[in-house]
């Protein structure tokens, strides 16, 4: 049996910095993301069920669940672990660019049966063999023009009955809102741990590398890309979760 790893606390921002660099992928927040994503995404583990119930109800056996931008491998290791449990095998390939994410991805993934983790650009992934495209915190870091490009590219490739699963953190177009919204994700943060320092280094660091849209963008983006059914799924405040099938 594998043994159950720590996770090493996120502290990254917790020392006052003269100069914040751009957000990156890097070594450093590697070993820490798993602890990062837990105390800075809402019901980070309801959205895993989620997309769990999700794949247990749209994968076929047919093709292959992709996830793009997998970081640390949890989404796989999740979909693994019950797929077993239930008696059937499943096909992954996991994504992303960063090589430090990646390296923890196999270690986390190493007893996953089935899977093929690609240091790729998502833009430029084949998804010719995809049953199930997941895009989970990820959309988010491309450019806005680039995004709907990568969403039809990947509706073209889905067969009848595939489907995108996709989260993200949202704004609301109304700014007196957005604020409030801003405010109480703050003050979700500051419960789990985070400092004020902490919170505005970070937001500093995240400044034109994540740039969230209005769930009305995003299910426009859906529909432009050729989705015709697409529904939000889960929202709380400033995250929201969607779901596109192709027909």
């Amino acid at each position: 049996m594998k043994k159950q790893k720590s996770i090493k606390r996120d502290q990254i921002f917790n020392s006052p910095q003269e100069n914040i660099e751009p957000f990156q992928f890097n070594k450093e927040v590697a070993q820490v993301f798993d602890d990062m994503v837990s105390r800075s995404i809402p019901f980070y583990e309801e959205i895993h069920r989620l997309i769990v119930d999700l794949t247990t109800r749209f994968y076929t056996g047919k093709g292959v669940v992709v996830d793009l931008g997998c970081s640390t491998g949890t989404t796989i290791d999740l979909l693994e672990k019950h797929f077993v449990a239930l008696g059937k095998t499943i096909s992954f390939i996991g994504v992303d660019t960063s090589e430090s994410m990646l390296l923890e991805a196999k270690k986390k993934c190493s007893e996953v049966r089935q899977v093929t983790f690609l240091d790729e650009d998502m833009t430029q992934v084949n998804f010719s063999t995809a049953e199930i495209v997941i895009l989970n915190y990820t959309l988010q870091f491309l450019k806005v023009d680039k995004r709907i490009q990568l969403l039809k590219k990947i509706y073209d490739a889905l067969p009848s009955g595939g489907c995108l699963i996709l989260s993200e953190k949202i704004k609301s177009p109304s700014p007196s809102m957005e604020s409030c919204i801003t405010d109480l994700y703050y003050d979700f943060k500051r419960r789990n741990g985070y400092s004020e320092l902490e919170i505005a280094q970070k937001r500093e660091a995240l400044e034109d590398v994540l740039v969230p849209l209005s769930p009305k963008e995003q299910l426009t983006m859906l529909s432009d890309s050729g989705f015709e059914d697409s529904e939000m799924l889960f929202r709380w405040y400033n995250f929201a979760s969607y779901l596109g099938v192709k027909s």
